[in-house]
């Protein structure tokens, strides 16, 4: 079995409605000089082999149109 990390993001020119909300909360926390937010989210799984993976993140994991994923074996 091998360990798998998968990082999905939104594709750049995307509207990032969460990563836009957390980059205007910044200055009223504290934290100055911060921009361009992106936020995604981490898969982690494991998995016999590495060869249907691309296909789950097509399929499941990620959309294609508004995502761009990357696939980390740990």
């Amino acid at each position: 079995m091998i360990s798998v990390r998968v990082l999905i993001r939104p594709k750049e020119g995307i509207l990032d409605a969460q990563g836009k909300a957390v980059e205007s909360a910044l200055p009223a926390l504290g934290f100055d000089g911060i921009e361009h937010v992106r936020v995604g989210r981490v898969v982690e799984l494991r998995a016999e082999d590495d060869r249907s993976l691309e296909e789950l993140c097509e399929k499941l994991l990620a959309n294609p149109l508004i995502e761009d994923y990357e696939i980390e074996i740990l």
